[in-house]
């Protein structure tokens, strides 16, 4: 194949792929404003290209007037530049006022041009006829050179002021500038006396696909696609024509004078006729390949986003499992179950379950052994993509169920606050009442003191477990506060036991420690005052740097049912209490670093265990006296 040959077959492979991609860009750069503009520089290089095939084939006045043309192309890539590099900040009035003088001294120039002359033909290595710049010519090319660097100093200027995705588009640009400088540069050889073929236009096409793709592959995602497809297209066209060159070397060899006869560039011809044919040919047989194959009902994207929209609207496992199990089995028109670790039930028939392990989700399948190919492969989408919407739901069911809890406790807090307050406000109308009692009969007086009495027990209760708990820290004899909490107590016969070590020591705030010593004394004598031979032991030890103290009773044993809530508000409450007692307790021995336990395997009914540190005051730091601030919880 001769030299001129290559050169009219790569003018016609840009021309068409110009053609092509300016079409595209106008269809599916609708949104894009600057695509149009990128699209005239498309198919302006496609008349340059077309004027030098024109004067291949002997239309030397029409070629010649395509290729003065020329500088419409970066008139086109400046517009192009200008709008891709604009900003809202910047504005783009200034510009947009002188493009159109830009545009007409343009056209001026060209016009100039043809009837310069600003051109010729003439003969030159390789070609009976090549273009080449005379007179006013000159003045066209240097226009061009021109509008060219006014277009990159654009894109420079727009490299500076974006990020991202229209950063990497211009520097795209700017790589393909320079292949398309280094590629366009040989086309003015014969004008400057050089008698050289320009080899580098036979890359042409490349150019064009490299800057279009390089522009557009972050701004229009189906041109990735596209880009693709032709990628490999490109690189079965480019094996046909190796294949079809070392065939025709062959055919002498083999004997076939004939077939080896044939021209190459014929051979080139039809394989790649035979190629297009079959990319047109690919997806029909494609589609039939695939009911051939997988008979029955035929995924498609349309029917995945279906599914991906109505799943991700099911907000818990039994809605998840119903709603999957539906559209399968409307999909297949068979009767299909889905199993969710939280919901669903397998039934017989095929059943799809989705489980959770240690190492993630993961499917199943059972009961498609006898469906179709293409049934089975139905139900592998679907199960893949409801897995993914397992993993989604378990995230927002998580999310939800801590948000819960946070305005749980939220409420908590405000309930405590409320109640601290109210119980404060109460305090007012009592000592009204108790002030307005003291001249009714002695009778009445004696009753609504008890009631008075009764209802400032449950505000100190109530300000105990809602309030803020102030910790006083001393240092202070055990036996000594115990003696002073037996002596304000009403015993009515009830026994008394008291072990405690003279000396034992306890180092913690005396008042909350006596609170809590006066709640359990409370709590054992109001169930075993009335049994017969009631009996309270208490006694305290200490051992490995702790003060055990031990509350014993024998009156009635608690229920199982209750031990595990027993220290939560209004579980256990006794007749006259305020539900409160052993909440308080847990709370002041928390707040002191200490525990408090029920037991009934210590030889008695009922004992409550109390357990403080001896080193409390190590960890506190030495600080004497201490003050900790405990609120609710």
């Amino acid at each position: 194949m001769s030299l001129s040959v290559a050169f009219e077959i790569s003018m016609v492979l840009t021309s068409v792929c110009a053609v092509l991609l300016s079409g595209w860009l106008l269809w599916q750069g609708q949104r894009q404003r600057a695509m149009p503009a990128l699209a005239g520089f498309a198919a302006m290089m496609a008349l340059w290209c077309t004027g030098h095939i024109a004067i291949v084939q002997g239309w030397p006045v029409l070629g010649v007037a395509l290729i003065l043309a020329n500088p419409l192309m970066p008139m086109f890539f400046l517009h192009f530049a200008l709008q891709f590099v604009a900003t809202p900040e910047a504005g783009s009035g200034g510009w947009r006022r002188r493009l159109p003088w830009l545009y007409a001294l343009t056209i001026l120039l060209i016009g100039l041009s043809w009837f310069g002359p600003g051109g010729k033909i003439t003969t030159t290595a390789g070609f009976d006829a090549f273009f080449v710049f005379a007179d006013i010519g000159w003045l066209n090319l240097l226009y061009t050179i021109l509008l060219g660097v006014a277009a990159h100093l654009v894109l420079f200027q727009g490299w500076r002021l974006h990020s991202g995705n229209k950063r990497r588009s211009i520097v795209a640009m700017f790589m393909a500038g320079g292949w398309g400088l280094l590629l366009a540069t040989s086309f003015v050889f014969p004008s400057l006396g050089l008698n050289w073929y320009p080899y580098p236009m036979l890359l042409l096409p490349s150019y064009l696909l490299l800057l279009v793709y390089g522009v557009v592959r972050y701004q229009v995602l189906e041109i990735n696609a596209f880009a693709n497809k032709a990628l490999i297209w490109l690189g079965m066209l480019l094996l046909v024509l190796a294949l079809m060159a070392l065939v025709s070397a062959l055919l002498g060899q083999l004997g076939m004078q004939a077939l080896s006869a044939v021209p190459a560039s014929q051979l080139w011809l039809y394989s790649t006729l035979l190629l297009l044919l079959s990319a047109a040919c690919y997806q029909p047989l494609s589609k039939l390949a695939r009911r051939l194959i997988y008979p029955g009902g035929q995924l498609n994207e349309s029917l995945l986003a279906h599914w991906r929209s109505k799943l991700q609207q099911c907000n818990s496992w039994h809605e998840l499992a119903a709603l999957a199990a539906g559209l399968l089995s409307g999909q297949l028109r068979q009767k299909v179950s889905v199993q969710l670790p939280l919901a669903g039930r397998a039934n017989p028939g095929l059943q799809i379950h989705c489980l959770r392990n240690e190492h993630g989700w993961y499917y199943a399948l059972k009961g498609w052994d006898d469906v179709t190919p293409g049934y089975r492969l139905q139900g592998e989408v679907f199960a893949a993509l409801l897995l993914s919407n397992c993993r989604i739901l378990e995230q927002s069911l998580k999310l939800a169920d801590a948000e819960r809890k946070r305005l749980d406790q939220q409420h908590l807090v405000e309930l405590g606050a409320l109640s601290a307050a109210m119980a404060h406000e109460l305090r007012n109308p009592l000592n009204i009442i108790s002030m307005a009692a003291a001249t009714t009969p002695a009778e009445t007086r004696q009753h609504i003191q008890q009631q008075l009495k009764r209802a400032d027990r449950l505000i100190a209760d109530l300000l105990s477990y809602s309030g803020r708990l102030e910790l006083q820290y001393s240092d202070f004899l055990l036996k000594p506060l115990l003696q002073a909490v037996l002596s304000q107590q009403d015993w009515q016969g009830v026994q008394c036991q008291l072990q405690v070590p003279d000396g034992l020591m306890l180092y913690g705030d005396s008042y909350r420690v006596q609170q809590v010593l006066i709640n359990l004394t409370d709590n054992a004598l109001a169930f075993c005052r009335n049994q017969p031979q009631a009996e309270i032991k208490i006694e305290a030890h200490s051992e490995h740097d702790h003060v055990w103290i031990y509350v014993h009773n024998n009156g009635p044993a608690i229920v199982p049912a209750q031990h595990a809530a027993l220290f939560q508000p209004f579980v256990s409450k006794r007749a006259g209490g305020s539900g409160l007692g052993l909440a308080i307790v847990r709370r002041i021995m928390q707040a002191h670093g200490g525990e408090v336990c029920h037991q009934s395997d210590l030889g008695w009914p009922v004992s409550f265990v109390l357990k403080f540190t001896l080193n409390v005051k190590q960890n506190l730091g030495l600080q004497l006296p201490h003050q900790q601030d405990m609120t609710n919880g």
